[in-house]
């Protein structure tokens, strides 16, 4: 009979969550993710098969807690046209708070913002299906804000308006200032667009 394991999973991916958010995918090393989770390497092998495999997990869980709860509203079937603006207002407190897990940047983004290895097709992969996500989201923000645009109109508002959201989302983490800045900017625009 195999041994039981002897940690509580959620912990260790929530341990290397703050790794793998402070230092992105590329830069972090075996041996922190040892540290930080108090497993062996074998143990973490076994458990999720790979440093990508823990990786992974700790996307799925990222997207789970954080992301989703924050773009759900933006994906209704029919949002109001008040949707974007208050998902851009609780995004700019987020980054604004200093003691917030915002001030951080985005866990996807930083992974992003790194160095990806070529042989890290998946990792790559997760974040382009996240930035997908967010812009998706974004574009269905925009068009219940702005009803009275036609869809040619809206596309090119949606990638800027996206763009804005990104771009604050890998600013928080060295310029909040700036990163809230570019969310104030999300609103003039949206509301001036002619299209």
């Amino acid at each position: 009979m195999g041994r039981t394991s002897a940690y509580d999973r959620d912990d260790v991916v929530r341990a290397a969550r703050d790794v793998f958010w402070a230092r992105g995918y590329a830069e972090t090393g075996i041996g922190e993710l040892e540290q930080a989770t108090g497993l062996k390497r074998s143990s973490i092998y076994h458990a999720f098969g790979s440093k990508k495999g823990l990786f992974e997990a700790v996307v799925a869980r990222y997207l789970d807690e954080v992301v989703r709860v924050r773009l759900e509203p933006l994906r209704e079937s029919a949002p109001g046209p008040e949707a974007l603006g208050e998902y851009i207002a609780g995004m700019r407190a987020a980054i604004a708070d200093g003691s917030s897990r915002a001030r951080s940047g985005c866990l996807l983004i930083n992974a992003a913002c790194g160095p990806l290895v070529d042989d890290e097709p998946e990792v790559r992969q997760l974040v382009n299906a996240y930035l997908d996500d967010v812009r998706g989201a974004v574009a269905t923000g925009v068009a219940a804000a702005r009803p009275d645009l036609t869809a040619a109109s809206t596309a090119p508002l949606a990638e800027a308006t996206a763009s804005l959201v990104i771009a604050a989302l890998a600013l928080a983490r060295t310029d909040a200032d700036a990163a809230t800045r570019g969310l104030d900017a999300v609103g003039p625009l949206v509301a001036g667009w002619r299209g």
